[in-house]
């Protein structure tokens, strides 16, 4: 049986399509790249990267498979974050993943159409990274530090810790915008308390002997430390000098009683980087930023350093040793 020209053509026009059809199946998915830029040094950098990429694991993304990374981290210059932020937005990600408050506020910067997760950021109203936290409205979201009765806890375990505490000071970094918000909170608890506050702002690491020196001329016999960029690269200071004053000093990560401060209460980092992993998800599969409430810590840990509480002859009562979640000896 012979075809006619119209059979031939219909012919070649489905061959066509089932070439093209082929062809398209065989081109390879593309692979979403997640920018991170962080504001950390590399090996804290590595720190929050494991928890998220763990937590993007648990959710199906395997590394080189149907997930990428490019990572940029300014270790702790403030000042290189936008250059960097520019160099991961030239390559068009599919989201940002910003570790710090300086971090967000660069990335956000550089991009007001590509998504942005934050994570590890203090006051993201303050910060203008958000205009409400149930609302982001544009292009960035993420997770926050902030809690409103952290400060008063911190607080509550020191008096727990020290009963006989009447004075103690804090350390602030005057250059952190969320500082002020977090000192009033904790001018609220100390109210509450029935203590007496001594605020020493911070400037740069060289303010931090005549700030303590000020301490103990009047009489402090407690740190309170609000978490900033000039402390965290000064912890190391701070913790010998409370030491060597006799200070019960409360910090507010686990890397600092780690490091050898007496204790801290705080949110739990990992756990905050996991749960990073899930708003990067949601982006993935079509959820915009501006529909994602800004999430608060919901895991907050209590670390005490017995071996610093005897190197201030300080005895921890029993009672704080059992909430602890955990205890260096």
């Amino acid at each position: 049986m012979s075809i006619g020209p119209t059979g031939v053509l219909a012919a070649t026009v489905l061959g066509l399509l089932v070439w093209v059809a082929c062809a398209v199946a065989q081109q390879p998915a593309k692979v979403p790249l997640i920018a991170i830029l962080s504001d950390e040094g590399p090996s804290l950098a590595v720190t929050s990267f494991e928890p998220f990429a763990q937590g993007l694991r648990a959710l199906g993304y395997v590394e080189g498979q149907n997930i990428a990374f490019e990572r940029r981290s300014s270790e702790g210059k403030d000042e290189i974050l936008p250059g960097l932020a520019a160099e991961l937005v030239r390559l068009q990600p599919d989201v940002i993943l910003a570790v710090g408050t300086p971090a967000a506020r660069a990335a956000k910067s550089a991009s007001q159409t590509l998504p942005i997760v934050f994570a590890r950021t203090g006051d993201p109203i303050g910060s203008g990274l958000v205009p409400e936290l149930a609302r982001p409205r544009g292009n960035v979201t993420g997770l926050s530090l902030e809690h409103s009765d952290v400060d008063a806890k911190r607080l509550e375990l020191l008096i727990t810790a020290v009963p006989s505490i009447k004075r103690v000071g804090v350390l602030l970094d005057a250059n952190f915008p969320p500082a002020g918000l977090e000192l009033r909170e904790v001018e609220r608890a100390a109210r509450s308390l029935n203590l007496e506050l001594i605020p020493e702002e911070l400037r740069g690491p060289d303010d931090l002997k005549s700030a303590l020196r000020a301490m103990v001329e009047q009489h402090v016999s407690a740190l309170l430390l609000l978490p900033s960029r000039v402390i965290g690269e000064s912890s190391q200071q701070i913790i010998d000098l409370a030491i060597k004053a006799r200070f019960a000093a409360m910090f507010y990560t686990r890397r600092l009683v780690e490091a050898g401060g007496l204790m801290s209460y705080g949110a739990n980092y990992p756990d905050m980087y996991r749960r990073a992993a899930a708003f990067v998800d949601k982006i993935l599969r079509g959820a915009k930023p501006a529909d994602l409430p800004v999430e608060q810590p919901t895991k907050f840990e209590l670390i005490i350093n017995l071996k610093t509480a005897k190197a201030i002859g300080l005895t921890i009562p029993s009672v704080l040793l059992a909430r602890a979640d955990e205890v260096i000896e």
